[in-house]
C-alpha cells in the first residue's frame, strides 16, 4: 500500500490540504482500514 500513501500525500501538497484520509476496504472492520494523513509542507 505505500503507492497509495504515496498518493495521498501527493494529493495533499498540489491541493493544499491539511489532512488526508485513506480507507481500506478490505478489512473486517472499517474502522482498522482507516489512515490518516497530514500535510505538514503548508
Amino acid at each position: 500500500m505505500e503507492i497509495h500513501e504515496a498518493q495521498v500525500l501527493t494529493y495533499l501538497k498540489t491541493g493544499n490540504f491539511k489532512l488526508g484520509l485513506r480507507i481500506n476496504f478490505r478489512v473486517k472492520m472499517l474502522r482498522e482500514g482507516i489512515r490518516r494523513f497530514a500535510n505538514f509542507s503548508l
